[in-house]
């Protein structure tokens, strides 16, 4: 083949393609040239790489095609919008659709923990349990308030724990018993060491230092909780939808509900680490978690009932999660 000739008789049509990406706006008839264009010069290009393969002439129209396809195709949002869109619809709205399943998880755990203190508190057997006299005494006078040391470090290592104990409650919940097995073994534990630490007349310290970072991180764990059990439910009860559809949106959800905690959970860490810990004043320690606290609410109340309303459920978009057959109900 003669690529000089080649190259002159289809030089108008590679210019015009060129010019044409080139433009701001196209009216119905560019964009159909732009169509035709395309398909043309792919075509030049699969005969100049099968007959006369030229390395200049091949990067030139490559070139000009990947322009042109993009243009074509359209250009998909940047991350960021994708991380904002995120950040502001899909998170809070996954949280929001849990939020009745969170306040029965937390009256019922909070129930729990206080049965389980006044317990300890009351029988000396129950107290007993709890290790030997020497045992407690030593917990309750040094090592549960020597705990909080504030650094880096331990925030990091509190971040890491709170983080797995939310996500065992989040892997569990397809099962139904796991997160109710995770949440009362959470419930029982607190609520033993605040009636042992009211055995000893220390309930004020065991409060004043569990209220600056567990107000915040304990509702991590319960939403996580919710989360898992509606995932569970979905499988009992799915509504109009299949079961294997139902669990899969819910399942989706649930991770997005995971990756919201992760954020909740980093910050009830850095306040545990350095805010629970300090020489600050027990007022405005607890003020801090309670502010941290209303934060997470208004995140989810606000920005989650606006998202619901727009249609947003948590699940990823249809163009990402595949098409369902549409049903009634």
């Amino acid at each position: 083949m003669d690529l000089d000739a080649f190259s002159t008789v289809h030089t108008p049509a590679w210019d015009r393609l060129a010019a044409l990406v080139r433009r701001r706006r196209l009216d119905g008839a560019e964009s159909d040239e732009l169509v035709r264009l395309y398909q043309e010069v792919a075509t030049h290009l699969s005969t100049v790489r099968s007959a006369a393969p030229d390395p200049v002439l091949v990067t030139r129209l490559s070139d000009l095609l990947t322009r042109a396809r993009a243009r074509i195709a359209g250009a998909h949002e940047p991350a960021w919008a994708d991380i904002v869109r995120f950040t502001v619809v899909t998170v809070p709205a996954a949280l929001y659709r849990v939020r009745w399943w969170t306040l029965g998880v937390v009256v019922a755990c909070l129930a729990v923990a206080v049965v389980v203190g006044v317990h300890v508190a009351t029988d000396p057997d129950a107290l007993a349990a709890m290790g030997t006299p020497a045992e407690r005494e030593a917990y309750v006078r040094e090592a549960f308030v020597a705990y909080y040391d504030p650094r880096a470090s331990f925030a990091a290592m509190v971040w890491t724990n709170n983080a797995w104990l939310s996500a065992q409650v989040i892997a569990l919940g397809v099962t139904g018993i796991g997160p109710l097995y995770v949440l009362a073994e959470n419930a029982i534990s607190v609520g033993a060491t605040g009636g042992m630490m009211a055995a000893y007349g220390e309930l004020d310290t065991f409060l004043q230092l569990i209220a600056p970072h567990g107000q915040l991180e304990l509702t991590a764990v319960f939403v996580a909780g919710a989360a898992g059990l509606r995932t569970f439910w979905a499988i009992v009860d799915p509504g109009p939808r299949k079961r294997s559809l139902a669990l899969a949106q819910e399942g989706r959800a649930l991770v997005t509900c995971a990756i919201g905690l992760a954020g909740a959970l980093a910050v009830s860490g850095l306040i545990e680490g350095f805010v629970t810990g300090s020489g600050l004043a027990w007022w405005l320690k607890i003020a801090i978690g309670t502010v941290a606290l209303a934060g997470f609410w208004a995140y989810v109340l606000l920005l989650g009932r606006r998202a619901v309303r727009a249609g947003a459920t948590g699940d990823l978009s249809q163009d990402q999660a595949g098409a369902v057959t549409p049903t009634a109900g």
